[in-house]
């Protein structure tokens, strides 16, 4: 009898936390430890989840002393994989397409460099290549934006160079944003609140017209920063309030942890609308490049205000051996 009551309390008890993982949003703990670390990695969960049903299958055929135990485990983690696919179809596992752009397009191009690991060469040739208007730099520092600006000015395409840098000790401290010289003068102003512990960069133009662009970096949900997380999460909704807005780089979260967040119908986080999760990309993992896309975490984003229309966006995933554990990301945005 104590046996088979231990054993259903074990089956309720997993039952509960594959559902915590699965779906945190349903009991608010999407933000918490450990519950925001599991729910990045859906497609890995899968993975995981379908390997422990399959060593549980032959835990049923080998052992009647656990059997039904077992069988009850493994139906609980097929349905937490299915449930997790589920999800990941639903946000979208790639459509690279993109609609010819409009004379008033904007593309935006957002990567985690590693502390300027790809080198400024590359980095300057995907920009080029990808046509960037906009380019956000997380862990980019000034001298490598300025040899990138460099690049392009000498392939006819000037940018201006805006950097943060919270110290000189660390790369990781550096935030760089290249905007074209088409989309006007723009400024930044040190003053303004900021993440808390890598630096965003938050540019405006200075015709007033525009507009507000941000090169985003927030701290990854470690321990000993999963406060601060919580706190630039809740800060990066409320800077994105603005009427017209883009944001892009590295969030260090996925669309679970911005959920409740919203403060606008159809937005994702603040007023603004995740271009990966507009158009079937938001399933697509962008960390780390040693796992596969949809094995990983998509925490680099490109979003902005509902005064634009996103008519493109992919993970670019031929940059894998570029040097970063990040992937970049491209989106175009039209004005509506």
């Amino acid at each position: 009898m104590l046996r088979r009551v231990l054993a259903a309390a074990f089956l309720v008890f997993l039952s509960l936390v594959l559902l915590v993982i699965a779906w945190p949003q349903l009991f608010g703990l999407q933000r918490v430890p450990a519950v925001a670390q599991l729910v990045s990695l859906r497609g890995l969960a899968v993975v995981v989840a379908v390997a422990a049903v399959v060593i549980l299958g032959f835990v049923v055929v080998l052992s009647r002393a656990v059997r039904r135990l077992a069988a009850s485990a493994a139906v609980l983690l097929m349905a937490f994989a299915l449930l997790n696919t589920a999800v990941i179809a639903t946000r979208g596992i790639g459509s690279p397409a993109f609609a010819t752009a409009a004379p008033r397009s904007v593309t935006v191009l957002a990567w985690n460099t590693l502390g300027d690991a790809p080198g400024a060469e590359a980095i300057a040739a995907l920009a080029l290549d990808s046509g960037a208007d906009v380019v956000a730099l997380p862990e980019t520092t000034n001298l490598t934006g300025v040899k990138v600006a460099d690049a392009m000015e000498l392939a006819g395409r000037p940018m201006q160079v805006l950097t943060i840098a919270f110290d000189e000790i660390s790369k990781a401290r550096s935030t760089t944003l290249l905007i074209s010289n088409d989309l006007g003068e723009y400024r930044v102003d040190p003053a303004e609140p900021n993440s808390l512990v890598l630096p965003t960069v938050i540019a405006r133009p200075l015709t007033g017209s525009g507009p507000t662009i941000m090169a985003v970096h927030l701290v990854a949900p470690i321990p000993g920063e999963i406060e601060r997380w919580q706190k630039d999460i809740a800060w990066l909704s409320s800077a994105c309030s603005e009427p017209s807005t883009i944001i892009a780089g590295d969030f260090n979260g996925t669309l679970d942890h911005f959920s409740g967040l919203a403060t606008a119908d159809g937005a994702d986080l603040g007023n603004c609308v995740d271009a990966a999760k507009a158009t079937d990309n938001a399933a697509v993992g962008t960390w780390p490049t040693a796992l596969p896309s949809l094995v990983g975490a998509p925490i680099d984003h490109v979003m902005a205000t509902d005064n634009w229309s996103v008519t493109g966006m992919r993970v670019l995933e031929n940059y894998d051996k570029y040097g970063s554990d990040h992937r970049p990301v491209l989106a175009q945005l039209t004005p509506r």
